[in-house]
Order: structure tokens, then sequence, then C-alpha cells
């Protein structure tokens, strides 16, 4: 054991670098009182130092959240997710190391060492956490859909530590909002959506959620930018807010000073998968008239055109003559798509719709999804230097962004299915999958995992050009070849599929739905 004498012999030396550093500052204090022009140089004395004021905020700052908090947080809820193979989408929880015998090891490893398989399969039951709020007295609870995605079991923790079950009430993929249902013997807190519209660059936001699976976690930051696209889909329109969320925050609260909700947290950038104080929540003004459609029908309908468009650039638009870079170019039409009915056609540039000049490609496809399937929209198009004006009657989106699905065609009276998503094969479909441009037959654009058809070895990109013996050209044809082998009993269905200009026959199991 050191002796007291030893350990004074060993400290002496950072003891006089302790105060030689001392010494040194206290002499930088006193050269710059002089050099600020005192006239008596001075030292305060370490009985009279200044003592920080506590209760004042920076300018333009509320001094305390406390009270919005308290208003807004009995309508928070975590939202807990398990499933067997859920999708990667759903944030992962992290893995933590901790030494022997360290304080609170077991705790963390008890509530968090149950890390989620990202992007890989897994047949074991695995968990998500999420988070959610109430919008309704009856129980309805907004939250992501990727939360949600795959799920098979939903468990909703309220403030007070009370367990409900959850069932989805309704989602939309495409705007990444999900309604849950739970049911309640009271009424249940809640809160209702705000303006986000006059939300501003700068203004004041608290979020509310379940970071990590902690329940009941508040950070507050400000908005940082609006209109953040980031390249998920075509309603991209993010508030971008400073606020720090994490994995776990997704599907809660952003609020505004008043307690309104303007923001739905959705997804974070960051290299680490931590805060790095850029996140994005999904506005008030476009959650809001999803989460009622929800709430009312349990799906959002939307128009469908028929078309696939890109932007018309700085080149296409010298190229072509054009005076400005507004509008969206036709790079194909969807064979029997409204958009063919009417008359539209590749390289036409759609200018505007109902009178309202389009920016971009994306202001288009947002205008014809909300439009209502069979009501009649005018489309001012330039072609070939005219420019017209054509009446498309707007369709219906066929299976939330799909033209034919086996699933929901064969999921009538408990029949098989395979787990594919079909779509016709087009000029652009060709392109983005390096399909030759002389094959012919139904393009499969998606693959449910686990599914007969993954197990087959069939993927993204695939065409099936036979079911049976008979050829297919349209995804109607797929779907009415595999409900007749389906309604012949059959166990299994034979495809011909080509994938990088192989073929190949593949019988193809039946699921029951």
């Amino acid at each position: 054991m050191t002796s007291r004498s030893e350990f004074k012999a060993k400290a002496a030396p950072l003891m006089a670098n302790h105060r030689t550093w001392t010494l040194s500052l206290l002499a930088g204090a006193t050269l710059l009182a002089l050099t600020a022009g005192a006239m008596t140089p001075s030292l305060v004395s370490a009985d009279k130092a200044v003592q920080p004021v506590s209760g004042i905020a920076p300018p333009g700052a509320p001094s305390s959240f406390a009270d919005l908090v308290e208003q807004v947080q009995d309508a928070v809820v975590a939202v807990s997710v398990t499933g067997s193979g859920m999708s990667g989408k759903q944030m992962s929880m992290p893995r933590f190391e901790f030494p022997e015998n360290a304080p609170f090891g077991d705790f963390f490893r008890r509530h968090f060492d149950n890390p989620i398989p990202h992007g890989e399969e897994s047949a074991r039951k695995t968990r998500a956490m999420g988070s959610g709020f109430i919008v309704d007295p009856a129980g309805y609870i907004v939250t992501n859909h990727h939360v949600i995605e795959n799920a098979e079991e939903i468990t909703v923790l309220l403030s007070d530590g009370t367990r409900l079950e959850a069932t989805i009430a309704g989602h939309d993929e495409r705007t990444d909002l999900a309604l849950l249902k739970v049911e309640s013997d009271q009424p249940l807190a809640y809160v209702d959506f705000g303006d986000a519209d006059g939300a501003r660059v700068g203004d004041w936001v608290v979020a509310v959620g379940s970071p990590f699976g902690l329940g009941g976690s508040v950070t507050a930051g400000i908005i940082s930018a609006r209109g953040r696209d980031i390249q998920s889909g075509a309603y991209d329109d993010y508030l971008q807010i400073d606020a720090p969320i994490n994995r776990g925050n997704s599907g809660g609260p952003l609020f505004d000073n008043s307690g309104r909700v303007i923001g739905v947290n959705t997804a974070i950038y960051s290299p680490s998968g931590g805060n790095v104080g850029i996140g994005f929540a999904i506005p008030a003004s476009l959650a809001k008239p999803v989460v009622h459609e929800l709430m009312a029908n349990g799906t959002v309908e939307r128009g469908w055109l028929g078309v696939q468009i890109q932007p018309v650039t700085a080149d296409v638009a010298e190229s072509l003559g054009l005076e400005s870079e507004g509008g969206a170019l036709v790079a194909s039409v969807v064979p029997d798509s409204p958009a063919e009915d009417a008359g539209l056609r590749a390289g036409d540039i759609v200018l505007s719709m109902d009178g309202e000049a389009l920016e971009d490609p994306k202001a288009l496809s947002r205008r014809v999804g909300e439009a209502s399937a069979g009501t009649s929209s005018t489309f001012r198009v330039q072609r070939a230097g005219e420019v017209t004006d054509l009446e498309v009657k707007i369709g219906r989106l066929p299976g939330e962004e799909r033209l034919a699905s086996v699933d929901d065609a064969t999921q009538e009276n408990d029949t098989p299915r395979l787990g594919i998503q079909l779509a016709q094969l087009t000029d652009e479909s060709r392109q983005h999958f390096g399909i030759d441009a002389e094959a012919r037959g139904v393009l499969v654009v998606g693959v449910e995992k686990n599914s007969p058809a993954a197990r087959s070895g069939i993927r993204p990109g695939s065409l099936i050009t036979m079911v049976g013996q008979a050829p297919v050209m349209k995804p109607g044809e797929v779907v009415s070849e595999v409900r007749k082998a389906a309604a012949e009993e059959r166990p299994s269905v034979l495809l011909l599929v080509e994938h990088d200009g192989q073929r190949h026959f593949v019988a193809v199991k039946f699921a029951t739905a």
C-alpha cells in the first residue's frame, strides 16, 4: 500500500502542473481586463464569483416546456410490435455491451438487448419499438406504416403504464402513415392536429416519443427547413427538425408551442443510426386528411393516370425549344390506362391540371392522387410545339402502386396465394430492370418475404411468360390462370420465368391466404 508521504511525492508534479495551468488562466484574465481599458485591474475573489441566473431563456424561447408536456403527454403512447421476418425498414434496437457487475447492466440487457434483424430473414419472433399518439377518445392512434409493417401482434403502452392490444384500422404506405385501434373502458386523452402550413423555419417544436423504448421522452428544437424531399416517394414534403429524435421515435408527435400536432416524426439522417440533429416529420397538412380517411374507410383511395413521368430539366427544355423547365415530361403511357384513353403520348409535356400550373412531376402525381376516381380533369399539354387541352377521366389507383397482384386476386374464398405483385411491362421498367427490348411477359415488381414465390427463386425484375401451358402478356391473364389452377385443387402452379435472359419452369406451391 502506498504511504501518505509516497502519495504526496508522486502527486507533487501533477499539482505543480495544475497550479501552473490555473495561474496562466488568471494571468490571461488580468491581461484581458487591461486590454479592455480597465483603469484598475482586479480579480473577483472566489467567494464573490457571479452565479448563473436560472430561468432566463434565449430571446424568443419559452423558459420551460413543462406546461406543454404536462398538457399532451397522456396522449402519447409507445408501440411494441412483434412478428416474423419483419421489414428491414423498422428501426432496430442497438446491442449494448456491459462489463461484468456494471451498474444497471441487468436493466439495460433486459430492456434493450433484443436487436431486430435489419434486412435479414428470421424465422424467430422479432420485436420493434415505435411511438404514436391518440387522436380520438375512442382509441384511434396514429403511427408510421413502417412501424407496424408485417406485424403479427401490436401492443400499445399508455403513459400510466396500461398495456392495450391494438389492431390496424388502416394504413397508407405512400405517406408512411398507419392508424391503430385500441379498446378501453373509458375515454382516452387525445391531441388535435394543428396548422403545419403556418409553421416557419426557426419556430420551436417539441417531440415526444419512445426512443430506444424509453417511453415518454421529450426533446425540443426548432424547424430547420420545410419541404424536404428525402427520395422516399411522390408525397415527400417533410419538415426538417433539429429536436433530437432516435430509433423508436418513429410515429410520435411533433408539437408546436400551443400543444397542437404539426408533424409525425418519421425519419432521421444519421450515419450511425442515432441523432445528429437532422430529423424529418410528415407535416400535419398531409397527415390529417390521410388519418381522417383511414378512420372513415380504412384505406386511402387515390386517382390514377397511368403514365411514367420525369422532370423537364434545363437540357430537356433547351432541346425542345421551351422557355422554362416547368411541367412533367411523359416518358411512357401504360396500356389501357386513363392516359392512353385520353390520347396522352410519350414525349408530351403536361403543363397544368385544371388550370393550375405544374412545377414538376411530383406536383402532377400529388394532384392526380388527390383526385377522385371517375372525375374528369383538363390537362394542358405541349406536343411538338403546339399546346392543346385533353379531357382525362381519372381512374382508381390499382392495388396501391401496383397494376395487379396475384395476392389480391386470389384471396377470395380462402383461395391459395403466391406472394407476388405484377405489373405491365413498359419501356421504363425494361430500362430499370435491364430487360431486353424483345422480351415479352408480365413483370414481377414485388415478392413477399418467405412467400412461396420467394422460396421458388422468383424476385423483382423476373418475367412470367407462361402459366401452365398458357402464354401470358398481362397481369390479369396471370391472375386468371392461377385461379384456374387453384380451382382444380392443384398443390402448385407451373410458371415459366425469365431472368437475366435465362428461362426455366418453376412449380410454385400454393399457400393458404
